[in-house]
């Protein structure tokens, strides 16, 4: 019984792979056998396994988190790398839940490299007698998530590889949209790969002389430089070498990536990091996806890693390396649902706080979408923000109609046919006090497979909503995402079934309506750093499907 429901679930996570897989290769049937279609699924998951089969290898899609720290000053440090970098994980918690990983050293030459991965979540990945292991001065960490059948162990990071100079780690956040042709040209060159993941590949070509060869020993900047040129995006990369941590942003700048200054507790400094920059007052420096845990572990935010940019992390400070170009000098491309969904509400992009943002959003919304209503609120707390942005706009106050249930998590009690059909909505109750009587505008952040929503407008009409009006602070995800977000297949997408008007219908609300493209640019660029340069821009791929690159399969 217990092997046929491990096939059955490897089965079904293969047929969301395949897909996902023939939606990216639907302008591409050209190129494939016939044979492929006529597999049976009970071959598929041995098919998929095989890493030679290319065309099956494109569909690890995942979005996660990397941190990395560095002591300053005299070594062995008093910081405990492993633990900041383990705060630091936690902070970041929300970008991956499946596996975690930390990679320390005491930064010798040739040193050893002390590693720690697991399956779950860092407060059970990582205990006492973990940390103990994990000595030394600098380090870096990954949390992870991924879909499909990639919920491996064999597939945690930061990966590690013993080069001809040394261990080199890698912790890798993003996709690449090239993943086929890197793959090949790895293999071309007579390198053996263990698993399906991109992370892998990012890894195994840096080990790799570059183009230009190296005169005395290793050259890691180069070797970096030359993966960004052969892959122009998707990744934030941290990179670990010897006594160093190299910070790596592609040059679309489509993934975030930051840089934090650990200050000693009685410091009240408030000088800002520069190029160049020398380790001054700093005892420690640290480089992460998002700001959001830089002040639970002393650090204050100092600026983004450029798009294109590599910096070099030293215990003497922090520099840049260089900064590769983007091809045919192309705006950037920073993932604008970083902002919509993704990132921590108290993370910094762009000169601008996560929240600000979402609530200009809200304000937006309530001039393209004003309805008449008694009170907005918001699905916690996902919408609030936004919420709280609309309200201020539309002068309707606001207040709470959901109580949130924060015990629920992935439960194993299956509910009965009783429950499923009364559509109860469990990791929510309804405040009637609030509800009962009154129109309510009712705002999430995005809509995706329509299938969360209706159960929520059920249990405020049960508690007495007059009226239900949905309002969407994002515009409709119509296009899957093949950077880094696991965002489903188009034909899963509610937005490309239904138009606002049946999806209301659909899931019971007296009317729906979302933020429009422009309107969610507008709102990402109303306060944001360096408005007036030409460069800025944002990657609206999932929702226009217009991506930064050609999509190589």
């Amino acid at each position: 019984m217990i092997v046929c429901a491990l096939v059955s679930e490897r089965t079904r996570k293969y047929t969301v792979r395949r897909s996902r897989w023939l939606t990216r290769t639907r302008d591409h049937s050209s190129h494939f056998s016939p044979l492929l279609f006529r597999l049976s699924l009970d071959y598929l998951p041995t098919l998929f396994r095989d890493a030679t089969t290319e065309y099956y290898t494109t569909g690890l899609t995942h979005e996660c988190g990397v941190f990395g720290c560095i002591a300053t000053g005299e070594w062995p440090s008093q910081i405990d790398v492993a633990q900041v970098i383990t705060l630091g994980l936690v902070a970041l918690q929300h970008r991956g839940q499946e596996s975690a990983g930390i990679v320390t050293t005491a930064g010798e030459e040739r040193g050893r490299f002390f590693v720690h991965k697991g399956m779950g979540l860092i407060n059970n990945v990582f205990n006492d007698e973990s940390m103990k292991k994990l000595k030394g001065n600098l380090g870096i960490g990954h949390t992870r998530y991924s879909t499909s059948a990639a919920s491996e162990e064999v597939n945690c990071q930061p990966f590690v590889v013993h080069t001809a100079h040394g261990p080199l780690a890698v912790a890798h956040n993003g996709e690449l949209v090239n993943c086929s042709a890197l793959r090949r040209w790895v293999l071309a060159r007579g390198v053996g790969l263990s698993t399906l993941s991109d992370s892998e590949l990012i890894t195994q070509s840096l080990c790799l002389n570059p183009p230009d060869g190296e005169l005395d020993g290793a050259d890691w900047p180069a070797r970096i430089k030359h993966l960004m040129q052969l892959a122009p995006l998707s990744y934030s990369l941290v990179i670990m070498f010897g006594d160093k941590i190299y910070g790596v942003r592609d040059p679309y700048g489509n993934r975030p990536l930051c840089i934090g200054k650990i200050l000693p507790l009685a410091s009240h400094n408030t000088s800002t990091l520069t190029n160049g920059g020398t380790s001054g007052d700093a005892e420690g420096w640290v480089i992460s996806s998002e700001s959001c845990g830089f002040l639970s572990i002393g650090a204050r935010y100092e600026r983004e890693v450029l798009p294109g940019e590599i910096v070099e992390m030293t215990r003497e400070g922090v520099r840049t390396v260089c900064i590769v170009d983007r091809p045919d000098n192309k705006p950037q491309a920073f993932c604008i649902f970083e902002y919509v969904y993704f990132a921590r509400s108290d993370s910094i992009f762009e000169g601008q706080m996560v929240y600000s943002v979402r609530m200009q959003c809200g304000r937006m919304l309530a001039r393209e979408t004003y309805v008449e209503a008694d009170l907005v609120s918001s699905v916690p707390e996902s919408g609030t923000a936004a919420a709280h942005g609309f309200a201020q706009e539309s002068g309707i106050p606001f207040g709470e109609v959901l109580c949130k249930n924060r015990y629920v998590g992935r439960t194993f009690i299956q509910p009965s046919t009783r429950l499923r059909q009364l559509g109860v909505a469990k990791k929510f109750g309804a405040l009637s006090e609030n509800v009962k009587g009154r129109r309510i505008i009712l705002i999430d952040d995005s809509i995706v497979r329509g299938n969360t929503i209706g159960p929520i407008i059920k249990l405020l009409r049960d508690a007495g909503a007059k009226e239900v009006h949905i309002r969407i602070a994002s515009p409709p995800l119509k296009h899957p995402c093949y950077m880094g977000i696991n965002i489903p297949t188009s034909e899963e997408l509610i937005a490309n079934k239904l138009s606002p008007p049946l999806l209301a219908k659909h899931v019971g609300a007296d009317s729906l309506e979302y933020l429009s493209v422009d309107g969610l640019v507008q709102a990402v660029r109303q306060n944001i750093a360096n408005k007036e340069d030409a460069n800025i821009g944002h990657c609206t791929a999932c929702l226009t499907g217009e991506y930064p690159e050609k999509l190589q399969w």
